[in-house]
C-alpha cells in the first residue's frame, strides 16, 4: 500500500473517502480552466495563463502515491524558471506520505481544517438574519470593485479579532491601480459561472463583508470569506455563508467544502453546519526572519 486513498476493485469508496475522492477531481479541475498542467513524476504543476493569481504544484490525480525530496525539488526548479511561487497544495488524508518528503526539500508546511457541508441534507435551521443586506453580485454590479478588494483588507489583518481597516481604508484600496483588470477577470468567471460572489452590503450601501464560492458540476468550495476588520465580531462572515450555502444549494451544489485559516476561523463555518473531514496542508520555503 502506498498510503493514498483509493477506490477498491473499480467500486466508489463510502462515507469520506467518496467525499475526498469528490474534492481531489474538483482540486484536479478547477486549475484547469485559468492554467496548463505540466506533468513532472508524481506531482502535476499548474501554470497560470494569463493575468491573475498563481497556482502550485499537486499530487497528480490517479497518480503513484510515492514522493521524494528529489521530485519536490525538481517541480520547485521550473516554479523558479516560471517565476511562480514555490509553493504545493494537498490533503493530508488523501496523500499522506508527501509530507515527509516535502519538509525533506527545506519547505515549511501549514495545516489548515478542510472543512464540508453535504447539500443533499435538508437545512437545520432557518436562514439568517441580520442589519446587512446580503446579496448575489452580478458581472456589472458597481460593488464588484470593492467587494473583491475587500479581502485583501483582511487578510492583511489575519485573525478573528477586531482589527483597523474599515470603509474609509477600503475606499482608499479600490484606487489600487490593478482593481480595473480584477474587476474585469471576476466579471468574466462570474459570467461563466466558475464564481458565484456574495456581499454584504452595509448602511452606507457599500460592502462590509464578502465571499465566493466556485462551482465544478455538483461540487464547490468556498473562498475568500472576509469581514472588514473594524466591523469584526457582528455575525458578517456567517451571514456571507449562509448566504453563499443557500445559493449553492438552490443551483445544484452536492458537496460545499472549504479551508479554514484556522481552529477559531472552523468554528464560524461548523455554526451554519460544515464539520471538519480532514487537514488541507500548503507548503511553501520557510519565512525569513
Amino acid at each position: 500500500m502506498d498510503g493514498t486513498m483509493r477506490e477498491t476493485n473499480g467500486s466508489p469508496a463510502s462515507g469520506p473517502e467518496a467525499v475526498l475522492a469528490r474534492l481531489e477531481t474538483y482540486y484536479d479541475a478547477v486549475p484547469r480552466f485559468s492554467a496548463r498542467a505540466e506533468e513532472h513524476g508524481p506531482f502535476t504543476l499548474f501554470v497560470r495563463t494569463g493575468q491573475g493569481w498563481h497556482y502550485y504544484g499537486r499530487p497528480a490525480l490517479d497518480g503513484p502515491g510515492a514522493f521524494t525530496a528529489e521530485d519536490v525539488e525538481r517541480v520547485r526548479a521550473r516554479q523558479r524558471e516560471l517565476g511562480a511561487p514555490e509553493s504545493f497544495e494537498w490533503v493530508h488524508e488523501v496523500t499522506p506520505g508527501l509530507r515527509a518528503a516535502v519538509e525533506a526539500a527545506g519547505l515549511e508546511v501549514h495545516e489548515h481544517p478542510l472543512l464540508v457541508l453535504d447539500l443533499d441534507a435538508p437545512p437545520t435551521d432557518a436562514p439568517l438574519a441580520g442589519a446587512a443586506e446580503v446579496r448575489v453580485l452580478d458581472p456589472a454590479d458597481p460593488l464588484l470593485a470593492a467587494a473583491i478588494t475587500l479581502p485583501h483588507l483582511a487578510f492583511a489583518e489575519a485573525g478573528t479579532s477586531v482589527g483597523a481597516a474599515g470603509p474609509e481604508q477600503l475606499v482608499e484600496a479600490v484606487k489600487n491601480p490593478d482593481t480595473e483588470a480584477a474587476v474585469t477577470r471576476m466579471a468574466d468567471r462570474i459570467a461563466a459561472g466558475r464564481t458565484v460572489l456574495v456581499a454584504a452590503v452595509g448602511p452606507d450601501g457599500e460592502p462590509v463583508a464578502s465571499g465566493c464560492h466556485q462551482p465544478v458540476g455538483e461540487v464547490s468550495e468556498v473562498v475568500a470569506v472576509a469581514t472588514l476588520p473594524a466591523l469584526r465580531r457582528q455575525g458578517l462572515a456567517r451571514l456571507v455563508t449562509s448566504r453563499l450555502v443557500e445559493h449553492a444549494r438552490s443551483s445544484g451544489v452536492r458537496t460545499l467544502f472549504l479551508s479554514a485559516s484556522d481552529a477559531a476561523v472552523a468554528r464560524i463555518y461548523e455554526s451554519v453546519g460544515f464539520r471538519r473531514i480532514a487537514t488541507a496542508l500548503i507548503a511553501e520555503p520557510p519565512t525569513a526572519d
